[in-house]
């Protein structure tokens, strides 16, 4: 992912000037992708340049002080996100991804991420039982050593993972299902 996509997601959810964004960013889908100040400045240019977003001059809304870059995305941008949202996984870190493009879905309202969706309950879901299977196969033993409940106790958190991730799954999959410019109540 780049992190584009995840400046243009926060801007769309609110235009900002390049500090403002920074902060929001790290109070929010900074949780799921870091970036620093500097890389958030240097992707704004980046943006602007490819016609994405574009940066407005507005008076210091405190009366003093100089003037701020407020960023606004284009249309350009926009389809960018889009582009991206509809993108199939794939990539190594696709958890932290896809809460980016769900987040992502919530301003674009594409109506494309829940195959996506489908597509990673499939994966967890096939994950899970292998899991199982390997807990049922070696560690169903009343009597394990140390080393064995330990070697548990991993599997245990893998399990666990993929209950919690498809528990999520479940209670996002209707909000993705809805159609494009439904706003939900």
């Amino acid at each position: 992912m780049s992190i584009q996509h995840a400046l243009l997601t926060s801007l769309l959810e609110r235009p900002s000037t390049g500090y403002g964004l920074a902060s929001r960013f790290d109070r929010s889908i900074g949780y799921f992708w870091q970036a620093t100040h500097q890389q958030i400045y240097r992707e704004l240019g980046r943006m602007a340049r490819a016609g994405w977003v574009e940066a407005q001059t507005e008076k210091n809304r405190n009366g003093g002080g100089r003037p701020s870059k407020v960023y606004h995305v284009l249309p350009a941008g926009r389809e960018e996100l889009a582009r991206w949202v509809a993108e199939p996984g794939g990539e190594a870190d696709e958890n932290r991804i896809f809460m980016v493009k769900v987040r992502a879905e919530a301003v674009v309202r594409s109506g494309v991420l829940g195959r996506e969706l489908r597509r990673l309950v499939d994966e967890h879901s096939q994950r899970l039982a292998v899991y199982r299977r390997i807990e049922q196969r070696d560690f169903s033993a009343p009597d394990m050593s140390s080393a064995q409940q330990l070697q548990h106790a991993v599997l245990r958190c893998g399990i666990m993972a993929e209950e919690t991730w498809l528990d999520w799954a479940n209670q996002v999959a209707p909000l993705l299902e809805e159609p494009p410019g439904h706003e939900p109540d």
